[in-house]
């Protein structure tokens, strides 16, 4: 009788594991660009550090997103039972708040470039005079990266979430918590992986520099490539953002998807490049709206704070 009912575990066990993979593949496409979009943002988060920094910065924020792993899966589960009516409304916020970085980071490069400038010399010349705190800056640079990890997370959980449920309806929590657990430390695993090899590419060309011969070429492609690839990084997470942004307000809003899906249909051959291209103008929209309401609210919270320091 106990071998019987061993026997039966391993074959609940085993049925459980085939049911995660089929779903955590399902999961994986309908997720991956949002997983591209986060590994773009988080590169262009961990950069700016001296070369011996990187990668202790880049382990800390991935342990920040280990972390946001653990609270999202199950908050993703609870919220899915109890109280599925507040997943829209919590998406809605973090899209909101992708749109305004993205914006704010463009208004910036357009109409405060003298002053950004004048702001990274006169941050270069407090490293090079000590007088900046290096851990309270890259305890702020860190916060900063894990914050923006949370808010993709929660897009990219609640997505492979929706994807279990789509396709396998009557799965149970043991395939969901295997589902999401897969997807989501999965993207911590990849994204932080790439993202250390990306930010490691000049040291690497450095090193080839010394081989010679041919290895010496690529290593001087690789130096000099290195700081155009991280500009173009940069572009690329900021359009990640507002991506990212627009699409969850497209896919969360009926009135809004129905909108962009005619109007991308319409374009033919171009549909889906359209529906992308519309995501991004709607995140732009919505980031405008959530720039001077954000700006208000920083603005009293500073005048609040000046005023308790000058009492």
């Amino acid at each position: 009788m106990a071998a019987a009912n061993l026997l039966a575990l391993f074959d609940d066990i085993a049925t459980v594991l085939d049911d995660v993979s089929v779903m955590t593949k399902a999961a994986a496409k309908k997720t991956a660009g949002l997983v591209g979009d986060d590994l773009a943002v988080n590169a262009d988060q961990v950069t700016g550090f001296s070369a011996n920094r990187e990668l202790p910065v880049i382990w800390e924020v991935a342990k920040g997103a280990t972390v946001n792993k653990v609270i999202l899966i199950p908050a993703a589960l609870l919220l899915s039972v109890y109280a599925k009516w507040l997943l829209t409304p919590l998406l809605l916020i973090g899209g909101t708040y992708l749109a305004y970085e993205g914006v704010h980071k463009i208004y910036h490069s357009l109409f405060h470039k003298k002053e950004k400038e004048k702001e990274k010399e006169e941050l270069r010349k407090a490293f090079r005079d000590g007088e900046v705190d290096m851990k309270k800056y890259e305890e702020k640079k860190i916060w900063g990266a894990i914050r923006t990890d949370f808010v993709l997370s929660a897009e990219i959980i609640v997505l492979a979430l929706k994807a279990v449920t789509e396709n396998m309806p009557n799965a149970s929590l043991a395939v969901q918590l295997g589902t999401l657990s897969a997807i989501g430390f999965g993207v911590v695993l990849v994204i932080y992986g790439l993202v250390a090899l990306i930010v490691k590419v000049d040291d690497l060309g450095l090193k080839l520099r010394k081989k010679g011969g041919f290895l010496e070429t690529i290593g001087d492609g690789l130096v000099h490539g290195s700081p155009k690839f991280m500009k173009g990084l940069s572009i690329f997470g900021t359009a990640a953002m507002l991506l990212v942004g627009g699409g969850i307000y497209n896919h969360n809003i009926e009135a809004i998807h129905k909108v962009i899906k005619t109007a991308a249909h319409s374009t033919g051959a171009l549909e889906p490049v359209t529906a992308y291209a519309l995501n991004g103008v709607l995140g732009i929209a919505v980031g405008l709206v959530a720039l001077p309401l954000v700006g208000g609210v920083s603005s009293v919270m500073g005048a609040g704070e000046k005023d308790e320091k000058g009492h």
